[in-house]
């Protein structure tokens, strides 16, 4: 049930060890946030190791008791084990979860952006339909979530959205769904009922605190204002309060028209480009921070990460976990979190991969 291998015991006591020592240094404390970002490594190490510990402690308290009752059958020693074995895997997967959401952003908001891709019409109403797909999960989940900006497509579905997504490892559960989805289906669209293949992305980021040191010359920015498109009221339709902003030594352009107040929309602009500046840098510092969710992919075959197929046989496919569904109508519903799941286990592995590929 537990895997010793994945956790490298020995080298999480060195590292504690090793971290403890710089709190001893004099200059420690001369810089406030790094001190802090150390000791909050120290406490997770810890907290690491007594865990692990105690799960082996009660798993070997069991092991004892089932070799007794090869040799005996005692019911009330079975019905001890029995209860010890369930509180131990209760325990475990709670405790496997905070390590899967161990990443330095996860607990943080997310920033979830929706683009169709190869298709036209049909991909566009395909971005819609996973829109609706995550505001459902969200609502399932307990998270938050508002439409920071849409753009309606053409004839149908949207050119593009950006939703907040806001609670406790937001960002850990919606960072598994970066990436091209694919669509199947009859398309609605099409008077002969052929079947389709379309495109969208979603694009994942962790809305950045304002601890993240991110500077932004105002001679970089181009801000224009617009009439709102969304619902809101006469009010927001009368008046230009939507901001769009482009960073101009980047060409990144963020845009909102959440909110009413045209100084609102700016500073969330703001915080969004904020984000995505710090993003672009995280990738360039390190190329497997490609994860985060800025890697620009080709919205097209080559790079999907889920397909979803509506005929001629219904099925959801992570290509990265290999996890999949048949009740294709719940996962459109938001029911999505095994996908999500299966994605972190996956991660975490792909990341720690085991020594020999054994497990205890």
């Amino acid at each position: 049930m537990i895997c010793k291998a994945v956790f490298d015991i020995p080298a999480l006591k060195e590292r504690g060890e090793e971290l403890s020592k710089k709190t001893e240094n004099p200059e420690f404390w001369k810089n406030p946030a790094l001190a802090k970002e150390i000791n909050k490594e120290i406490a997770d190490v810890n907290d690491k190791i007594n865990a692990i510990d105690d799960y082996l402690k009660r798993l070997s308290s069991i092991k004892e008791s089932l070799e007794f009752l090869k040799l005996e059958m005692d019911q009330d020693i079975f019905d001890d084990a029995d209860l010890q074995l369930t509180s131990l895997n209760k325990d475990f997967d709670k405790f496997q979860k905070k390590i899967f959401y161990s990443g330095k952003y996860d607990a943080n908001n997310a920033i979830v952006e929706f683009h169709p891709g190869a298709g036209g019409t049909e991909a566009h109403d395909w971005a819609s339909m996973l829109l609706r797909m995550y505001q459902r999960y969200c609502e399932q989940a307990g998270f938050k979530y508002r439409i920071a900006d849409i753009l309606p497509g053409e004839e149908a579905g949207i050119s593009s959205a950006t939703m907040i997504v806001e609670g406790k490892n937001a960002y850990g559960n919606l960072r598994s769904e970066n990436g091209v989805h694919r669509l199947v289906r009859i398309s609605p669209f099409d008077s002969g009922g052929a079947r389709h293949t379309s495109f969208a992305s979603v694009n994942v980021l962790p809305e950045m605190d304002n601890n993240v040191d991110i500077q932004i010359d105002p001679k970089d920015l181009r801000i224009d204002t617009y009439h709102s498109s969304g619902a809101g009221g006469q009010n927001v339709n009368k008046t230009e309060s939507a901001v769009r902003i482009t960073h101009l030594p980047t060409g990144i352009v963020v845009s909102c028209q959440i909110e009413r107040d045209q100084l609102a929309n700016k500073e969330f602009c703001m915080e969004m480009l904020k984000s995505k500046l710090f993003q672009l840098e995280e990738k360039k510092r390190q190329e497997e921070m490609n994860r985060i969710g800025g890697a620009k992919l080709d919205i097209s075959f080559s790079s999907q990460i889920r397909s979803y197929v509506f005929c001629p046989y219904t099925l959801v496919k992570d290509h990265r976990s290999e996890y999949s569904e048949v009740n294709v109508q719940a996962v459109m519903d938001g029911s999505i979190q095994g996908f999500i799941d299966n994605y972190l286990k996956w991660d975490f592995r792909r990341l720690h991969p085991t020594k020999g590929g054994h497990h205890e």
